[in-house]
């Protein structure tokens, strides 16, 4: 199968000097067509910067990026613009519908940028949205919508375009179980279809509609494994916290189970100071009373 994503030794670092901040580190991956890839990992981990570079929307710092044959470095801005709007369909979190369009017009907005007429943008935005089951949702302004209803409307605006790769950054975060069911299916119907989709959940459920899980810890990809259509896999379901150990890690393991078997020293015996005899305090009393001689003139 063709791979439409390569990624070789990656990097993204952000600001310079003792502000730098390093978001990605060395990835090297591919993506295959028609693969469903779920992307975990705590916050922080590089999962949005990953995005934003597969998507186009950022650059490299270090390493090289071929989307299909296209090596990404060599293309200028408005051939990298034309590639994004014509290959590649996003899905966010927060919708990013604009609240004074109505429905049919927020999806048939990114055909605007191709010259395509009016009447053909809309008719074809018409079918996206009958696509996701929302016909007699077209001239709806995004304040009537419900959040899965506005889900739905973003990605028939994602998928408008035929795009070949759909990237869904958390598509189901605010949104309830339900609606959170209904956009899986409508991604899942997009796959069997044959589109490359690539979504960043926190939710371990959501990975059973995947067909690859990568996990990712601090900028690295700490696991990448296939998995099975309708399977949770017990990494998921942690979180993909279990790091495998190296030999460093055994070693630290080894000495510190080394020291804790070491006895502490006993404390060295503690000084009790002895009372006074009587004898002794008669003496100071007598030397207290005694009168002070008087000096010889």
């Amino acid at each position: 199968m063709a791979t439409v994503i390569d990624l070789k030794e990656v990097s993204r670092i952000y600001g310079f000097g003792n502000a730098t901040t390093v978001a990605l580190e060395d990835i090297s991956l591919g993506i295959e067509k028609g693969e469903f890839v779920a992307i975990m990992g705590p916050s922080g981990s590089g999962k949005s910067s990953l995005l934003h570079i597969i998507g186009l929307l950022d650059r490299p710092t270090h390493g090289t990026y071929t989307l299909g044959s296209r090596l990404v470095s060599k293309l200028r801005p408005n051939r990298l613009a034309k590639a994004r709007r014509d290959h590649i369909g996003f899905v966010f979190q927060s919708f990013n519908l604009l609240p004074r369009l109505t429905a049919i017009e927020n999806v048939a907005l990114p055909l605007a940028y191709k010259g395509m007429t009016q009447t053909k943008r809309l008719k074809q935005a018409s079918s996206a949205l009958e696509r996701v089951g929302l016909s007699d949702r077209e001239y709806f302004y995004p304040k009537a919508l419900s959040g899965g209803q506005a889900q739905r409307v973003a990605i028939a605006r994602a998928l408008v375009n035929s795009p070949s790769l759909i990237i869904a950054d958390e598509p189901t975060g605010n949104l309830d179980s339900l609606s959170s069911r209904i956009v899986m299916e409508i991604l899942a119907e997009l796959h069997a279809t044959g589109s490359t989709i690539l979504m960043v959940t926190h939710n371990p459920e959501l990975t059973r509609y995947a067909t690859r899980v990568l996990y990712m810890h601090d900028g690295c990809i700490i696991y990448d494994e296939k998995t099975k259509l309708g399977e949770v896999p017990a990494r998921a379901r942690s979180g993909g916290e279990e790091r495998p150990s190296s030999d460093e890690d055994e070693q630290l393991a080894g000495v510190s189970a080394f020291i804790n078997a070491i006895p502490a020293k006993a404390a060295p015996p503690r000084k009790v100071l002895q009372p006074k005899t009587k004898k002794r305090k008669r003496a100071v009393r007598k030397t207290a009373k005694s009168p002070k001689r008087k000096l010889r003139t």
